[in-house]
């Protein structure tokens, strides 16, 4: 492979060269590895290396964007990114000041996961896909699993040489069981920041994943209404992610005149005790880094605290159009991609309230857990639940079929009546956003509660 860290010292003096409001460049070269399993059969297994890189220049307030997968001829590279940038510039470029970086952050882990060898990642699959089929009723199943390893060098007009590396590893397990025409799944996902031993040792989960797979078909289901509900970590910190997360991205917001109006700064949206944060700052997190993609220290924002509005997430650009700091969010998944605001680890801060406290005073209510999916749209939102359960008398009770979700993601933060003391981050999630899809993010919150919230159902 090329010599990146080489290469990047190169493009560093090509940049120096020429001129323009902003240039950057980056270099990345990758190993990923994955293995694919459809019903009982071995779909796909493969190792990939790949090497590439990106120059990005701005003119008078213009973009140019040039990605390649050759280091030849980088002078050209430059000059048709500047090109580019000039084409389209017609107003003064806006970048929050920022300190230019020097730095080389190691992957932080002990062995790189692509380097274990495939039949050792198979084996270990093939025990997971034996338990799911030799429970009964399973009728079909998809088990997905990918690592990576990288190092990214950013170099900038700015000064800013950073060298990182990164490693991921993710499974996905879902499970489909059927009896006559009923049909109900049930999955798991698992994520790190490149710790194979994350995913080893699962069997008894895979068991229990595809038993409650069929223990669904034989569920009741909820009758349809409003209902005081407790969300589990991991659908709580799905719901903060995709019906909050996303509205505080503030090329959402800047470029959105109904977000402007309603995403405005100390205006309550909860409860005193509802604090939301996103931070890169957290050691070991899937979403956690150093340093973004543009060079910019990770920070730790707060989205919510004490219920008011106070932050959002920011690349250099929207933080000088909003005239606010950057935060250190601006991610791309890989070098054929600018960097877009994306969030990192995002979570509700955990309260006072124990498990038993939340669903102690719940008459008749629904705990639900996990997740499947869900859409948004602007400040609506609707969740499928993984699985739920009746509460009734401050109890949990029987099971049911996955509950889904509906609401107004500003009433359902008001609605928040209950914040647990038990935080969990869930790293099992890829985000998607702009055409780049999967990047690795994390999201958690303690158990919630929330009044008044509406299941469809029967």
């Amino acid at each position: 492979m090329t010599d990146i860290a080489a290469t990047a010292q190169q493009l560093a003096e090509v940049i120096r060269r020429y001129q323009a409001d902003y240039i950057e460049a980056r270099l990345e070269e990758s190993q990923t590895s994955h293995i694919t399993y459809r019903g009982r059969e071995l779909e796909s297994i493969g190792r990939a290396v790949a090497a590439g890189g990106n120059i990005r220049a701005l003119v008078k307030g213009g973009w140019g964007f040039v990605s390649f997968d050759s280091f030849d001829e980088l002078p050209g590279k430059v000059e048709l990114a500047i090109k580019q940038a000039q084409f389209v510039g017609n107003e003064v470029s806006q970048l929050a000041a920022v300190e230019p970086v020097v730095d080389s952050v190691p992957a932080g882990i002990d062995r790189n996961p692509v380097t274990i060898p495939l039949a050792e990642k198979k084996g270990l699959l093939d025990e997971y896909n034996d338990i799911i089929w030799r429970t009964p009723k399973v009728q079909t199943s998809v088990i997905g699993y990918s690592d990576s390893f990288k190092k990214v060098i950013l170099v900038s007009s700015l000064g800013s040489n950073v060298e990182q590396a990164k490693a991921d590893t993710s499974l996905r397990v879902n499970i489909v069981a059927t009896d006559g025409s009923e049909v109900q799944q049930s999955g798991i996902s698992i994520g790190s920041r490149g710790n194979f031993d994350e995913v080893q040792g699962l069997h008894r989960q895979v068991e229990e994943t595809a038993q409650r797979a069929v223990e669904l078909l034989a569920a009741p289901q909820a009758k349809g209404g409003e209902y005081t509900v407790v969300l589990d970590p991991i659908l709580a910190g799905v719901f903060v992610h995709e019906a909050f997360g996303h509205l505080s991205e503030s090329d959402f917001v800047y470029e959105n005149d109904r977000l402007k109006e309603v995403m405005v700064l100390g205006k309550t949206f909860g409860d005193e005790a509802l604090n939301i944060v996103d931070t890169a700052a957290i050691p070991g997190m899937r979403g956690s880094y150093r340093y973004d993609d543009e060079g910019v220290p990770a920070t730790r924002t707060y989205l919510i605290r004490e219920g008011k509005l106070v932050g959002r997430l920011h690349s250099r650009e929207t933080a000088a159009r909003m005239n606010e700091e950057p935060t250190g969010n601006a991610r791309a998944i890989n070098y054929r991609h600018p960097p877009i605001v994306r969030m990192t680890n995002t979570f509700i801060e955990p309260d006072k309230a124990s498990f038993e406290d939340i669903i102690g005073d719940i008459k008749e209510g629904i705990y639900a857990r996990n997740w499947y999916g869900g859409t948004t749209s602007m400040e609506m939102f609707t969740f499928s639940a993984g699985e739920a359960y009746m509460i009734r008398n401050g109890k949990v009770a029987e099971l049911l079929r996955p509950v889904v979700l509906t609401g107004n993601v500003f009433t359902t933060l008001m609605n928040i009546d209950a914040i647990g003391n038990d935080l969990e981050m869930n790293q099992g999630g890829g985000c998607g956003k702009g055409g780049q899809v999967p990047l690795p993010v994390s999201n958690g919150s303690p158990h919630i509660r929330i009044r008044q919230c509406l299941i469809g159902g029967r």
